[in-house]
């Protein structure tokens, strides 16, 4: 239950500041947002605040933000149709009734003729006394039908009525909120924990290793080597390692005061280099500082970035086999391991889970944002956008080939953790 509790709050976490990413830059651009939706699925919770519906449902597997425009989004009333209307104090439409079976007070029939509900705002047809009648829709009206609410959506609060910028902003905002989520978990786990210092100072000293011959001890701050300034524990151990079997002169700091020491270090060989080793153990120490936990964000994320962008360029070359990838399942089994190692651990991984989110879907892959950001680069260079049915096409082909991709890495999982 606790990996089960742990495994959502994460994901749920993750998805949520990538939709409100779309989220916010869809509406800093104007676009009317139907629905901002955590997990795929059926429903189990709704709530309807302004134009948009707030949803939780079944699945913790995705989200979606639903913009108005997109996906068959808009209402076209067909000559011939009958429909219910109401006027506001301006005369203007603010309420269709798709369905009769609902009433409103001082509610108006219609036999439509002709309509535009996205351009020109307007509905034309026969009243109830056969008369040609035009009324002029509100840009707040609402179409009911079937007892659920719809908001009309004008043309300029559509997706597709922005500007290649704006649209990709709005797209490009979903992985980019991942990134910034990340970098804020570092921060915070920095603040928590403190920043590691890489300060040279001695945690170990092994016994009877070269280090504890010559007379080092536990805590010495190395300041030179052979009269070199030493400032971190990667230079005092590059310097050691290229150094098998060479006497070496230590500069160690010990209670305020400064002595030498003479270390030879023993040949060691790891793999097919032979490589030096004084016998001494390292823990950086930690410090709790704002200024440097931002500075640690900011590496972590970069360091975690690249990290995984090589992997990807190991998945390309045939180094990294599908086999190595993992779906909801592999992750629910990581989980259930790092949850068990504390809290720290668990935020940690949850940064790597953001980072890992975010750049999968910059991926130019057809039904990613990545796919969508790239048709949005053909329309800018062409000046004028791709053919919506075509576009269409191939994003459907691609959801489904991340389909079955999905059901292949969740088999392999299954098979690699439950036999």
């Amino acid at each position: 239950m606790e990996t089960a509790i742990a495994f959502i709050i994460i994901f749920g976490s993750i998805v949520f500041f990538h939709e409100l990413g779309h989220f916010i830059f869809a509406k800093r651009a104007g676009i009317m947002v139907r629905e901002f939706a955590i997990g795929m699925g059926p429903k189990i919770f709704g709530m309807v605040k302004g134009e948009t519906l707030y949803t939780i449902r079944l699945l913790p597997i995705g989200g979606y933000v639903r913009m108005a425009g997109e996906d068959m989004d808009s209402v076209e009333l067909q000559p011939g149709y009958r429909l219910g209307i109401h006027l506001n104090e301006n005369n203007e439409i603010d309420q269709i009734v798709l369905n009769q079976n609902k009433q409103f007070p001082d509610m108006l029939f219609l036999e439509v003729e002709r309509s535009d509900l996205s351009k020109e705002m307007f509905i034309e047809g026969y009243d109830e006394d056969e008369r040609l009648v035009r009324y002029k829709v509100s840009r707040n009206a609402v179409i009911n039908e079937n007892g659920n609410e719809t908001f009309i959506a004008p043309y300029d609060r559509q997706f597709g009525s922005k500007s290649v910028g704006q649209r990709s902003m709005a797209i490009f905002a979903g992985p980019l909120f991942n990134f910034i989520l990340s970098f804020f978990i570092f921060i915070i786990l920095a603040l928590l924990q403190g920043v590691p210092t890489y300060e040279p100072i001695i945690t170990t000293v092994v016994a009877d290793s070269p280090a504890a011959q010559a007379g080092m001890k536990d805590g010495d701050l190395v300041t030179e080597i052979n009269g070199n300034p030493i400032t971190s524990w990667e230079e005092l151990s590059e310097e050691v390692r290229v150094s098998p079997n060479e006497k070496m002169d230590f500069s160690v700091e010990r209670n305020g005061e400064i002595l030498d020491l003479t270390i030879t270090p023993n040949e060691v060989t790891t793999g097919k280099e032979k490589v030096g080793q004084i016998g001494v153990q390292y823990t950086s120490p930690m410090e709790k500082n704002p200024v440097k936990a931002i500075a640690y964000g900011a590496e972590q994320t970069y360091d975690t970035t690249l990290l995984i962008f090589s992997a990807l360029g190991n998945l390309i070359t045939g180094q990294f086999s599908i086999d190595d990838l993992s779906g909801p399942v592999g992750i629910y089994k990581v989980t259930e391991t790092v949850a068990q190692s504390g809290v720290y651990n668990l935020m940690y991984w949850a940064a790597l889970l953001s980072i890992n989110l975010g750049i999968m879907n910059l991926l130019p892959l057809p039904a990613l944002d990545g796919g969508r950001l790239l048709f949005f680069l053909f329309e800018a260079i062409r000046g004028k956008p791709v053919d919506k049915q075509k576009e269409g096409m191939i994003h459907f082909v691609g959801i489904m080939l991340l389909m079955v991709l999905m059901v292949v890495v969740t088999w392999n999982d299954i098979q690699r953790f439950f036999f």
